[in-house]
């Protein structure tokens, strides 16, 4: 594992009461930042140069944006570019292919996206809350509780700065162009429904109205909240969505999907292939391997019969240690037959790559703790 350098940060955000941003340009659509921009006594075309060095150039700094009369950029970009994510540590495994960052917001709190690269493209997992409340017991970031909704800029400014990350060619054996988005880091997606939406539409809107990525590209977790699901699939956008399903019956996904207590394994299938009825989107179908828990051959053959004929691809996840779990990772053998048997009923069926195990980057192990393993040995290194 290679460890970046450890940033240093204003100690006296720690401890704030947990509080919304200022307002920042991703928050607005052109015309507000033209708005906001004629408020300020400039001229409205200010607002379309200033958007094209954050989304087109990927640019913050007020010095690099020379188009703008220097008198007025510190202003300008003081309004329009206020500071949303101070770093406070970067992460690298898989010889730099895979970067965690966590970051401080304004009033304190902290989250975590990953940065992925392959071969054919450069990934991005962000969050969209800190912490979450919807507490599934094996993952680490349901544990930590919710400490807020993250506004839309805050959501778009992960993807942006790794955006930059990629374009500077840090990320060796990738294109150097972020391609693809998931809404799988901390956080529920769909609670914080109006950001996340108008998060997407920044995301796909071309620059310099947003960062110009495709629809398809962009994937929405969700543990089912099904009138959600249901609102997603009337905007008329064509991003996949992620179903965290976990287990085929009642009983057991009670458990380890405490939302299943108001939405049934029925209610959100259905809600599903409706969404993919309307969309033509293939929905993803998350399913974490923890042994002896929900990895049973009948739960295969029952999710298979749940699944055969419909729309959608299952990914399994091998379960990712996490702090305190009494739960454990599926064997192999129990893995391949799982696998098995969901093919010979006729679903799609992949294992999902463990992309940033060593830097507890992986799926369900982003807590945004400060005081870790993880920074000893970055502190270390």
């Amino acid at each position: 594992m290679t460890s970046l350098p450890l940033i240093s940060v204003d100690p006296d955000a720690r401890g704030r009461k947990p509080a919304m941003p200022p307002r920042h340009l991703a928050d607005l659509d052109l015309p507000g930042r033209r708005a906001l921009v004629t408020e300020l006594g400039e001229p409205a075309f200010r607002a379309k140069q200033v958007s094209n060095h954050y989304f087109g150039r990927l640019v913050r700094d007020p010095e690099r944006m020379t188009d703008l009369p220097a008198a007025t950029r510190e202003r300008l970009a003081g309004t329009l570019l206020p500071t949303l994510l101070t770093p406070v540590r970067e992460l690298a495994c898989d010889d730099g292919a895979t970067r965690k960052a966590l970051w401080r917001l304004h009033d304190g709190s902290l989250v975590e996206s990953v940065l992925m690269g392959y071969p054919d493209r450069v990934t991005v997992c962000i969050s969209s809350q800190a912490g979450c409340g919807m507490a599934c017991p094996f993952c680490a970031t349901g544990q930590a509780g919710l400490t807020r909704n993250l506004s839309t800029a805050e959501i778009v400014d992960q993807a942006v700065y790794l955006a930059g990350v990629a374009a500077s060619g840090a990320v060796a054996g990738s294109p150097p162009r972020l391609s693809h988005v998931v809404f799988m880091g901390m956080g529920e997606p769909l609670a914080n429904y109006a950001r996340v939406v108008a998060a997407i539409r920044r995301l796909v809107a071309p620059a310099p109205e947003g960062l110009g990525l495709s629809q398809r590209h962009i994937t929405v977790s969700t543990v089912g909240l099904v009138p959600a699901i249901r609102r997603l699939a009337s905007e008329d956008l064509s991003v996949t969505l992620a179903l965290s399903l976990h287990a085929p019956d009642d009983e057991l996904r009670d458990e380890l999907v405490p939302v299943n207590q108001r939405w049934k394994v029925s209610e959100v299938l259905e809600a599903a292939w409706d969404y993919a009825a309307t969309t033509g989107r293939r929905v993803s179908i998350e399913y974490a391997m923890i042994k002896d828990v929900n990895d049973q051959p009948w739960r295969a053959d029952l999710l298979g019969r749940l699944l055969a004929g419909k729309l959608a691809h299952v990914n399994l996840i091998p379960l990712n240690p996490t702090p305190g779990s009494r739960w454990d990772a599926s064997p192999k053998p129990v893995e391949r037959e799982f696998v098995r048997r969901l093919r010979d009923a006729g679903v799609s069926t992949t294992v999902r790559d463990t992309r940033g195990r060593e830097i507890d980057g992986a799926c369900g192990q982003l807590a945004a703790a400060e005081d870790t393993d993880s920074d000893s040995r970055a502190a270390t290194a």
